[in-house]
């Protein structure tokens, strides 16, 4: 997984506010296709930082019987 950061997170969230599609941070330049495009990495970013990404653990259903029916 990339490691983003706060910067870039603060970029596109500018971008996203100001009605562009093109971001600038860090020396880099990046264009979204559309501003659909650019909340969908912001979201992406906003759950990986929160840690919301990771896999859930799985939980199994206990089923009981009497042994008799």
């Amino acid at each position: 997984m990339t490691d983003w950061t706060e910067t870039e997170l603060s970029a596109l969230r500018r971008a996203y506010a100001s009605g562009t599609t093109r971001v600038s941070y860090d020396g880099k330049s990046l264009d979204y296709g559309s501003s659909e495009d650019l909340l969908g990495r912001i979201r992406t970013i906003e759950r990986a930082i929160a840690g919301v990404g990771r896999p859930l653990p799985v939980a199994g259903l206990a089923g009981f019987s009497r042994g008799d029916r």
